[in-house]
C-alpha cells in the first residue's frame, strides 16, 4: 500500500472524526430546546454539512491550510506525523467531552512536524522560512476574535429578537441585511484582487525577495546578490500588473468576470505573465516538478528528470520568442528541438496553449459568493417576515410564538451546519491537497483533483451522522441553558461568523465560534447565567490545542524518521 493512500485515509478518517467530534456544534443547541430528537439532529446537520459542497466553490480555507506550511518543508512523513498528532488530540478530547478546535489540531500538528522536519533535515532553520508567519498569526489571533465575533454577533441577534417593537427590529434586521450585503460584496472584490495578485505571480515573487534577501543578510554572495535584483525586478513587474488589473474588479457585479477579463487583456500589458504561463504549461507538460519530488525518494526516476529537464530548458528560450514569430512558428521550433510522436502533437499543443482571458475568467469566478449572500439574507428576511406575521398578522400568543422559534431554529441550525462544513471539510481537502503536491501528484494545490472535496464533504457528513453526545452535553446544558429563541440568535450569530471568516480565507474553529454565541446569549440574560467556571476550561483547552498538537506531531515525525 503506497504511503499517499495511507496518507489519504488518515485524512478522511481525521475528517469523519472531526465530523462526530463537532456535531455538537450543530445540534447541541437545537436538541437542548427539544426542536429535534437526537437523531433528527444528526441527520439535519449531516445533511446540510453535505449541502455545503454545492456552495463553497472558492475552497480559500483547504488554501490556507494547505500553504500553512511552506513547500519546501511539506513532505508526506511530514503530513502523515501532522495527522497522526491531530486525530490522537481529537480522540482524547472527545472522550473527555472537552470541545477542543478539530481545525487548531490539525494546523498545530502540521505545522509542529514541519519545525522537527526542518530541524532535523536542516537545523536551526528561521521560523518564516517553514510556516507562513501571515497565516499561523491570523489563526492564532481568530482562536480569541472567533468567540468574541461570536458572542458580540449573538447578543445583537437576541437584543433585537426580544424587542417588543415588531417594525423596529424588523426595520433593523433589514438595514443588517443590506449591511451584509455591502460587506460579502467588499469581500468578493477583496478576494479577486487576491486571485489576482497570485495569477500575476506578485505573492510568489514577495517570498522570493524575502528569502534572497534572508540569505543576503547571512554573509555577502555574489550569485545571491544576482538572484535577489532579479526577483526584485519580477516583483515590481507583476506588481504592477496585478495592481492595474485591480481597478476593474468593482465592476464584477455589473460585467461578471468575463467582462473584467477583457478588460484586463485590452488594457494592460499581458506579455510578461503570457511567457511565464507559457513556461509552467511547458514546466507541467514534462513533469519537472513532479519527476524531481519522485526523484527523492525513487532513484530510478533519475533518467526520465534528466531527460525532462533538458527538454524543458531547451524550449524555453524559444517560449520566449512567442509574441515575435507567432503560436504555429513557436510550436514548429519546439517540435524541431524535442522529438514529439505525430499522435502526440495536438495533445502538446493543446497542454501548451495559453489562454489569458480564460484563466483570468476562472480565477474571479472563484471569488464570486452570491449564494453566501442570499443564504444570509434570505434567512434574515424569513426571520423578518415571520415577525410580522405572527406579531402583526395573527393575535400574538406564547404556544405560537414558541412554535415559531422551534421552526426558525430549523433554519438557523441548517445555516450554522453549512458554515461547519463548507469551514471544517475544506481543512483536510488543504491536507491532501498539500500531500498531492509533495507526492509530485499536482503542481498546486488549487489543481486537487474534483473528487477530493466530495470525499471531504462526504466524510465529515457520516462524522456528524456518528453524533458526539459528550459534546454535545457541555455544549448544550452545561455552559448556559438555552431556549429555541436563544438557539436561534446563538446559531444564527454563528453561521454569520463562519461564513465571514470563510470569505476572509482565515480556518476558525467551529467550537469556538458556536461557544462564543451560546455565551452571548446567556450573557444578555444576566451574566450569572453563564457557567464561568465551563468556559474558563474551555478556554484552556482552546489555547493548549495548537502547542500540544504541535508537541505530539514533532514527537510522531521524530520517532518515525528513524524508518523513512
Amino acid at each position: 500500500m503506497s504511503f499517499i493512500f495511507i496518507i489519504i485515509v488518515l485524512a478522511l478518517v481525521f475528517d469523519y472524526i472531526n465530523g462526530f467530534h463537532d456535531a455538537a456544534n450543530s445540534i447541541a443547541t437545537v436538541v437542548s430546546t427539544k426542536v429535534l430528537t437526537p437523531i433528527q439532529a444528526v441527520l439535519w446537520a449531516a445533511f446540510f454539512n453535505f449541502v455545503a459542497y454545492t456552495i463553497f466553490k472558492d475552497h480559500a480555507v483547504a488554501n490556507t491550510i494547505g500553504k500553512t506550511v511552506r513547500s519546501e518543508f511539506v513532505t508526506l512523513p511530514v503530513i502523515f506525523s501532522g495527522l497522526i498528532a491531530a486525530i490522537i488530540w481529537n480522540l482524547l478530547t472527545w472522550w473527555y467531552g472537552i470541545p477542543s478546535s478539530s481545525s487548531h489540531t490539525l494546523i498545530g500538528g502540521f505545522a509542529g512536524a514541519a519545525i522537527c522536519y526542518a530541524l532535523l533535515s536542516k537545523g536551526m532553520t528561521p521560523i518564516f522560512k517553514i510556516v507562513d508567519s501571515d497565516k499561523i498569526s491570523k489563526t492564532l489571533l481568530f482562536i480569541f476574535l472567533a468567540p468574541l465575533l461570536g458572542m458580540a454577533i449573538s447578543m445583537f441577534f437576541t437584543f433585537v429578537t426580544i424587542s417588543r417593537n415588531t417594525w423596529l427590529k424588523s426595520a433593523i434586521l433589514i438595514v443588517s441585511a443590506i449591511g451584509l450585503w455591502f460587506l460579502f460584496i467588499n469581500f468578493q472584490e477583496n478576494k479577486i484582487n487576491e486571485n489576482l495578485t497570485k495569477y500575476f505571480k506578485a505573492d510568489k515573487y514577495q517570498y522570493e525577495v524575502e528569502n534572497l534577501t534572508y540569505d543576503l543578510a547571512q554573509g555577502p554572495d555574489s550569485a545571491t546578490s544576482i538572484k535577489l535584483q532579479e526577483a526584485i525586478h519580477k516583483l515590481a513587474k507583476a506588481s504592477i500588473s496585478a495592481n492595474a488589473s485591480m481597478a476593474y474588479t468593482w465592476k464584477y457585479e455589473s460585467q461578471g468576470a468575463d467582462g473584467i477579463a477583457e478588460e484586463i487583456v485590452r488594457n494592460i500589458n499581458i506579455k510578461d505573465i503570457e511567457k511565464s504561463r507559457l513556461k509552467d504549461k511547458l514546466n507541467a507538460y514534462f513533469k519537472v516538478d513532479q519527476l524531481k519530488i519522485l526523484l527523492k525518494n525513487d532513484p530510478s526516476k533519475k533518467q526520465e528528470y534528466e531527460y525532462a529537464k533538458r527538454s524543458l530548458d531547451s524550449l524555453v528560450p524559444i517560449s520566449k520568442k512567442y509574441h515575435e514569430i507567432g503560436y504555429e512558428a513557436m510550436i514548429s521550433e519546439m517540435l524541431l528541438k524535442v522529438p514529439i510522436s505525430w499522435n502526440e502533437v495536438d495533445q502538446f499543443k493543446k497542454k501548451i496553449n495559453v489562454d489569458v482571458k480564460s484563466d483570468l475568467k476562472k480565477e474571479i469566478e472563484k471569488a464570486d459568493n452570491k449564494i453566501l449572500r442570499y443564504c444570509l439574507i434570505g434567512m434574515l428576511m424569513l426571520f423578518v417576515f415571520a415577525f410580522i406575521y405572527n406579531e402583526k398578522l395573527n393575535e400574538p400568543k406564547v404556544s405560537r410564538t414558541g412554535k415559531m422559534y422551534k421552526r426558525l431554529q430549523l433554519v438557523s441550525s441548517a445555516a450554522f451546519s453549512i458554515g461547519h462544513g463548507g469551514n471544517d471539510a475544506q481543512k483536510v481537502m488543504g491536507i491532501i491537497a498539500a500531500a498531492f503536491v509533495a507526492n509530485g501528484t499536482i503542481l498546486d494545490i488549487k489543481s486537487m483533483p474534483e473528487w477530493v472535496p466530495l470525499a471531504c464533504y462526504t466524510a465529515i457528513s457520516l462524522g456528524t451522522l456518528s453524533g458526539g453526545w459528550k459534546i454535545v452535553k457541555t455544549m448544550g446544558t452545561k455552559i448556559t441553558k438555552v431556549t429555541p429563541i436563544e438557539g436561534v440568535c446563538a446559531e444564527t450569530a454563528g453561521a454569520t461568523t463562519l461564513f465571514l471568516t470563510e470569505q476572509m480565507g482565515i480556518p476558525v474553529s467551529t467550537t469556538h465560534t458556536i461557544t462564543g454565541a451560546i455565551i452571548g446569549v446567556g450573557a444578555t440574560k444576566r451574566l450569572s447565567a453563564v457557567r464561568w467556571g465551563v468556559t474558563y476550561q474551555l478556554l484552556w483547552a482552546w489555547i493548549l490545542t495548537i502547542p500540544i498538537s504541535s508537541l505530539l506531531a514533532a514527537l510522531v515525525y521524530y520517532i518515525i524518521h528513524f524508518f523513512i
